[in-house]
């Protein structure tokens, strides 16, 4: 594991975890109190659906075809008869979501993980992974073609959907950054173990729990 930047990115981390602790963590509180399950979950469903095209981009870059379709397949259903992506009707069809994003694309195209680095209000990443991010975010084509309004709307929507995840994992995640004896290490490890596993760079090492992962996903 490389960590150059470990001084830096401890001083993030506290930032991190000072602003979780005084806004994240009680404004998820509260939506999760106030908000009713159905409607998080609606919030949730519309925010993922948005993000498909930005799959089906990097599954023709990894030239993974059969998830490409599925996940096209799925982004046109939910659209059209989950009403903008508000409901799930596709995984009802066995149409899941499969998830992925440009680090992976860069992973399969042979670029190494680069250094371990922690991105304010972000959280644990990759250099690598540092730039996946901002080419999905510039490179998303719901971004590119949809008007401004639908652009913000999916903004507050996904700011939603992390605050439906904070308050769902609470438990462990207030585990991890509170109840830990070196917080930035067990963030680090957790982060670096389900990432070099999901894209399969990990062998004869158990699987770590992801905090923010739907146990229930397909």
């Amino acid at each position: 594991m490389r960590d150059p930047f470990e001084a830096q990115n401890r001083d993030v981390h506290e930032i991190n975890r000072d602003l979780d602790k005084n806004i994240v963590r009680p404004v998820s509180q509260a939506y999760g109190t106030v908000v009713p399950e159905p409607v998080r979950r609606s919030v949730g469903n519309f925010s993922s659906n948005l993000d498909l095209p930005g799959f089906v981009l990097n599954d023709l870059l990894q030239l993974r075809l059969d998830d490409a379709v599925n996940n096209a397949g799925r982004f046109l259903f939910n659209s059209t008869i989950g009403l903008a992506g508000l409901f799930d009707p596709a995984s009802t069809i066995g149409m899941y979501e499969r998830d992925t994003d440009f680090g992976e694309t860069l992973h399969k195209w042979g670029v190494g993980e680069g250094a371990y680095v922690e991105l304010p209000l972000l959280g644990p990443s990759t250099e690598r992974d540092t730039v996946g991010k901002v080419v999905d975010y510039l490179s998303n084509p719901t971004r590119a073609f949809v008007p401004v309004d639908v652009r913000n709307v999916d903004t507050v929507a996904g700011v939603a959907d992390l605050l439906g995840d904070r308050y769902k994992f609470s438990d462990s995640v207030d585990s991890i950054l509170y109840e830990s004896a070196d917080s930035y290490a067990q963030a680090r490890l957790l982060y670096l173990q389900n990432r070099r596993y999901e894209l399969g760079g990990v062998t004869g090492e158990p699987e770590y729990l992801d905090v923010y992962e739907d146990p229930y996903a397909q």
